[in-house]
């Protein structure tokens, strides 16, 4: 459990100063996009989006309690995962839930603080986007990636044979 809360909290501090950084420092917002890398026809740039939805901006109504409703749902889904790191079979299932909880909870302080998440990593090859996203974004995509690589690939412990 410790190792997971240690990684949820790791992330979730890279996450929320990575965007005091864009909005405050950089000011993203003004700038909109400022391109950082490009290596033939891949690049990487800095770009602002408000996601007032979910991944891809689904469910990104314009609604008064929008964000909260989503915040909520967030929130619930943080708490079964930390219910889950408790039972964790092992550290890297504790990690890999610790970084979706990370990343979960720094996108519910975005839907709260601002009404949307600030997206602004934009991975980009041969003219074709990947959708905007952040470092909270990244580590609940990291950390499901990891779950489900162990699920589909963990040994099974060894069984005892009775004598």
């Amino acid at each position: 459990m410790r190792l997971g809360l240690a990684m949820a909290a790791l992330l979730l501090v890279a996450d929320q100063a990575s965007k005091w950084w864009v909005l405050e420092v950089l000011d993203l917002p003004t700038r909109r996009s400022l391109p950082l890398i490009e290596a033939g026809p891949l690049g990487l740039d800095l770009t602002m989006v408000w996601n007032r939805g979910v991944t891809f901006g689904l469910l990104s109504g314009e609604g008064s309690l929008n964000h909260v409703i989503l915040a909520m749902v967030a929130a619930a889904i943080a708490v079964f995962l930390l219910r889950w790191m408790a039972r964790a079979e092992n550290r890297v299932v504790a990690v890999a839930l610790g970084a979706a909880v990370g990343g979960a909870v720094g996108n519910v302080i975005d839907r709260l603080r601002f009404g949307a998440v600030v997206d602004f990593i934009d991975a980009h090859g041969w003219g074709w986007h990947w959708y905007v996203f952040n470092i909270a974004d990244a580590g609940i995509v990291c950390g499901v990636g990891v779950l489900l690589a162990d699920a589909l690939f963990r040994r099974p412990p060894a069984s005892k044979e009775a004598a």
